[in-house]
């Protein structure tokens, strides 16, 4: 077990489905050596297949007599998708633009922006999803070879690539799909909550790229944190398919601004909302009634010009308050060498308020480009 737990919140009403998140993620740690196909990270459209296709059919996770659940290896081109490129170096001679592949079957976002419903009731929203870093990982269950691990300083699952011999029962196992074989090297790979950034000071790519403000980062026993107050004290943040009995760390606050429908006149039906219920209690569970229902009250109380805590940690006015690393913590660990650990130095202080470290005052905002290795100016002027 780990000692702590890093966790993220989403607010799905704020996400615009830009997938800056999803290119933060891609470019730097899967766009290339067999890792082409791989988005640890991934924005869909609800309702839809998601990524892979049909991901909540899939099996695995754990019944309620906590035995692992069987699940299924998703196929490469049916459900991942087989990556493609276009013809960009074509265009320049008038030709059009289109793919160089004379079949595609499916891939990420093919799906993207249908939705449910018809017109004029029509409705979707978006997903963001990456490793839940589950508090009983049903891929850590899975795993016959003990290749995947919890670290013990945060809980960030992480595979030990020298143990795993590629059977992908991992793959199996995890309900959300979210580990993934590489052929190249013949081993299951995953998002890593971007560890090595996080002992530098710096949140993760997908939440430090956010247009939307979407994503917070922080500790689930940091009780002056968005992270505890959103899970905890106001319980408006729910996990992914609670069912999947996983006890997953990322956290979503659901859906609660959309048009009303319209009638067969066309006028809107006052009080009437066009995602069914049933489908957010599916998502988020039954709580989601209960998130629902405050989140209501309190923009009500807003609106009415009281002040409102919980809507002002959503509106997220300060990005640098969103993020609440802890840099003391992993400071503290250091000495004990423990198993997935980088401990990089510092290079950026605006994210390092937590439990245990108290929040810095910046004042000069060059401090990262000083940790960076400066040029010889006599040597750049010899040359």
């Amino acid at each position: 077990m780990s000692k702590r737990q890093l966790a993220m919140v989403m607010d799905l009403n704020k996400c615009i489905g830009c997938q800056t998140c999803t290119v933060a993620c891609k470019t730097q740690w899967t766009n290339r050596n067999g890792r082409e196909y791989m988005y640890w990270n991934n924005v869909e459209t609800h309702p839809g297949y998601g990524y892979p296709r049909n991901w909540m059919e899939a099996g695995g996770g754990f019944d309620e007599s906590g035995n692992l659940r069987d699940g299924i290896i998703p196929d490469m081109v049916l459900d991942y998708g087989v990556p493609w490129d276009y013809n960009h170096d074509e265009l320049i001679n008038g030709s059009l633009f289109q793919a160089k592949t004379d079949s595609l079957e499916w891939g990420p976002n093919w799906d993207e922006d249908v939705g449910g419903g018809e017109y004029p009731n029509s409705y979707f929203f978006y997903i963001p999803r990456i490793c839940n870093h589950c508090s009983n990982p049903g891929c850590l269950a899975a795993c016959p070879r003990e290749a995947i691990f919890k670290r013990e300083q945060d809980g960030i699952v992480l595979v030990d690539l020298e143990r795993c011999q590629g059977y992908r029962y991992c793959i199996a196992g995890c309900p959300y799909k979210k580990i993934y074989f590489n052929p190249k090297i013949s081993k299951s790979e995953k998002c890593i909550f971007c560890f090595p950034r996080v002992e530098k000071g710096l949140p993760p790519a997908c939440a430090h790229q956010c247009v939307g403000r979407i994503r917070f980062v922080g500790f689930l026993d940091d009780e002056a944190g968005q992270v505890y107050k959103l899970v905890h004290k106001y319980k408006v943040a729910l996990p992914l398919r609670p069912d999947f009995g996983t006890q997953p760390n990322v956290y979503y606050v659901p859906p609660l601004f959309e048009p009303p429908k319209f009638d067969e006149n066309m006028q809107p039906v006052e009080g009437s909302r066009r995602t069914p219920i049933e489908y957010l209690e599916l998502l988020f569970g039954k709580e989601v009634h209960t998130a629902l229902e405050t989140l209501r009250k309190e923009q009500e109380k807003r609106a009415r010009g009281e002040e409102s805590e919980l809507m002002d940690i959503l509106i997220a006015y300060s990005h640098r308050d969103m993020f609440r690393l802890d840099n003391n913590y992993y400071q503290q660990q250091v000495d004990k060498k423990l198993k997935g650990s980088e401990f990089f130095k510092v290079i950026d202080q605006r994210y390092l308020q937590g439990a245990n470290t108290k929040r810095v005052e910046i004042k000069d905002y060059t401090f990262h480009e000083k940790m960076l290795p400066q040029k010889d100016s006599s040597k750049a002027k010899h040359h």
